[in-house]
């Protein structure tokens, strides 16, 4: 699942992120030292992976082979990384595939390392997180801005936590393609942007300017090409100003097209998709009232690098998602702890022969603490509605792929497994998935009760597709109900690829 749940990290060893942006695809490696990062190599390539979407969700194949091609390059200069210190993940245009599982399955294979999908709001996490670790901290409140080339993130945040997150469906390369498609640059066509971008940002700005913040900041390629024009022409001194960016605004006006685009400090990879991040930026200064802006050289990638670190400092947003998810839904959490300790118990003695690693670990701990979140809604099918929440929730720390397997856990917890679901999920998922839904199964069953009674002793005996429990003959006779849902169980299990076998034991204590 991913790479795994990372060890803790070491003095001087080496992380990486890649970012499989709408526009561009980065990678950024880094040196861990001292709690800190020290960037020693980054790489980047202009895919425009955005503008290879076509309506129907497919992608262009010309467009499709680049990014595999840079993703190769990428790769090789992963390979002394072990996979625990790479996180790879792919935003907007990724997430409008019809069949993502299709392109993500060559992009892996490119690489050489699995890719997430996240969600906007966990990019706009990422981003927040990126932008706060690369300029001086302040307790005051703060709005980044990050115009990617198919979504744009707005979050407000303070210190390293992003309080509100914001994802809309628009960035340079949609933009542009959406208002100038034939290259042409009207007064009109950019008035006709204008209306319809605000129109997006009237869902939250109005809630966003009720809270406030005390610095505005800009992040992505987008934002510094502007900055770097409005320097370049000499039209502020400092990251983005209202009137320089009315004056970029009536320059590209000017030119009349994209092929005489040319302004002072505008690089020419970045002609093709400037007008779509300027309208976007203006609307937002515009909607947000902003006057000024900071321009930030760090954002989603160095995001990521530090999430890593969070990760293997326990620090990680996932379990703090999970458990505020488990007190919103009003989960019993006696009950939930007494199933999690019991599933842990069964982990330790079925993981080494199970293959099962400290990220399955974490999935089976998670999917304890929320097994029974769909009671709030109905105790009749109360695992399809807990799959459904937790499927459709945002869960800041999670990738998508994430949320569809622990979905899959708490869909299969009981009843009949619902193999289908797991098929679905990516080929690497599906073994440890079907594992640790066949352990929480047990540890349910196991603790049917709800009462803090002390378990008997069990003896396991595991091999690669089979578990063989071991019970006290005397506490299965004062237990009957457990009795049959263990027999029972085993035809449940046969489905998840296990074999169960339930011995009575005289000789073992009750």
């Amino acid at each position: 699942m991913a790479n795994g749940a990372p060890s803790q990290i070491r003095n001087g060893e080496l992380l990486a992120a890649v970012d499989l942006g709408s526009n561009s695809f980065h990678l950024v490696v880094a040196r861990y030292e001292h709690g800190e990062l020290r960037v020693i190599d980054r790489l980047r390539d202009s895919v425009r992976l955005a503008a290879g979407l076509r309506a129907d969700g497919s992608l262009d194949e010309n467009r499709r082979d680049k990014a595999l091609a840079c993703l190769a390059r990428f790769g090789q200069r992963l390979r002394v990384l072990p996979g625990e210190r790479v996180r790879a993940v792919a935003t907007n245009t990724v997430r409008r595939l019809a069949a993502p599982a299709k392109f993500l399955a060559l992009a892996e294979d490119a690489l050489g390392h699995p890719i997430e999908i996240v969600s906007g709001r966990e990019e706009a996490r990422l981003i927040y997180l990126g932008v706060a670790h690369g300029i001086p901290e302040s307790a005051d409140r703060r709005l980044v801005v990050d115009i990617g080339g198919g979504s744009t993130e707005f979050i407000i945040g303070q210190h390293f936590d992003a309080l509100e997150k914001e994802s809309l469906q628009m960035g340079c390369v949609a933009s542009t393609l959406r208002f100038f498609e034939d290259g042409k640059i009207t007064a009109k066509r950019w008035h006709r942007a204008q209306q319809e971008i605000a129109v997006e940002l009237q869902q939250f700005a109005a809630d966003y300017r009720a809270q406030g913040w005390a610095e505005t900041i800009g992040s992505s390629g987008t934002v510094k090409a502007i900055g770097a024009v409005a320097q370049a022409a000499g039209w502020c001194e400092t990251g983005i100003t209202r009137t320089a960016l009315w004056r970029i605004r009536d320059a590209i006006i000017a030119c009349g097209s994209l092929d005489k685009l040319r302004l002072p400090g505008l690089a020419d990879e970045r002609v093709g998709v400037f007008p779509g991040g300027v309208t976007i930026l203006e609307a937002c200064f515009t909607a947000l009232d902003i006057k000024q802006m900071r321009v930030c050289e760090t954002a989603m990638r160095e995001g990521l690098l530090y999430d890593m670190i969070g990760r293997a400092e326990h620090r990680d947003p996932r379990t703090t998602s999970i458990d505020a998810l488990a007190q919103r839904y009003g989960v019993d959490r006696a009950h939930a702890e007494r199933v999690e300790a019991t599933a842990l118990a069964l982990f330790e003695a079925i993981a080494p022969d199970w293959q099962l690693g400290e990220d399955a670990r974490d999935w089976l701990i998670w999917a304890a603490r929320t097994h029974e979140i769909g009671l709030a809604i109905a105790h009749s099918q109360h695992h399809l509605h807990g799959a459904y929440i937790i499927e459709n929730s945002d869960l800041a720390g999670f990738a998508r792929h994430e949320q569809q397997a622990l979905a899959a856990i708490l869909r299969s917890h009981r009843r009949k497994p619902d193999t289908a679901v797991i098929t679905a999920l990516p080929e690497r998922l599906r073994r440890p998935v079907s594992r640790v839904t066949a352990l929480l199964r047990l540890a349910v069953l196991l603790q049917r009760a709800r009462a803090p009674e002390s378990l008997p002793t069990i003896e396991l005996k595991i091999d690669d597709k089979s578990v063989q429990l071991r019970l006290a003959q005397a506490w299965l006779d004062a237990h009957p109900l457990t009795r049959t849902d263990l027999e029972q169980e085993r035809d449940y299990l046969k489905h998840l690829d296990v074999k169960l076998q339930v011995k009575a034991d005289e000789k073992l204590a009750a």
